[in-house]
């Protein structure tokens, strides 16, 4: 009998706070817009909500400038461009290329460049290097190398991004 009492007490006291307007757990109807579109976006100022819809269709979900304003990129793409690309994951930093070779050769290479900073300069980028050599169909092996290669193609994209920056620059003081 004493539980119930308390809790009856406690129910009350929780309903008497709430209606004198101590704890405002819901909007009162007058303070809500009655268009429904007005309605959402106020929720969604207020942190009450989420708007599905946008998640799906990618609109205002973020501003993604990265491949058209930064010159490693723009240069990484400009000297890979005879390599069919597998993977451009703008959000990793990572471009990778499909594999390539010669038609009578059993040997291919992928390319893998990894973006570390946005700022030109001799450890802004990674570039890696996958050969794959196959004896016949489903028989491959592979690995990863390091020759000049990498240096060579690291080498081209910051010289390209170089130039690139400085277009971009000049551009700007025009």
């Amino acid at each position: 009998m004493y539980k119930f009492l308390k809790q009856t007490l406690l129910l009350s006291c929780l309903f008497l706070l709430i209606s004198c307007g101590g704890g405002k757990l819901f909007p009162s109807v007058k303070d809500q817009p009655t268009n429904a579109q007005e309605r959402v976006e106020k929720n969604l100022k207020e942190g009450r909500g989420l708007k599905i819809t946008t998640s799906l269709t990618k609109q205002n979900g973020g501003n993604f400038l990265f491949a058209s304003s930064n010159p490693l990129w723009r240069a990484t793409l400009e000297k890979l461009d005879f390599i069919p690309l597998a993977n451009i994951d703008y959000a990793g930093g990572v471009i990778i290329t499909d594999w390539y070779g010669d038609a009578g050769n059993n040997e291919e290479l992928k390319v893998a460049v990894r973006f570390l900073t946005n700022e030109i300069r001799s450890d802004a980028i990674n570039v890696a290097i996958y050969k794959r050599t196959c004896i016949k169909i489903n028989s491959c092996q592979t690995s990863k190398i390091k020759s000049n290669l990498n240096e060579e193609i690291k080498s081209a994209i910051l010289k390209r991004a170089t130039i690139l920056s400085k277009e971009a620059k000049s551009k700007k003081n025009d």
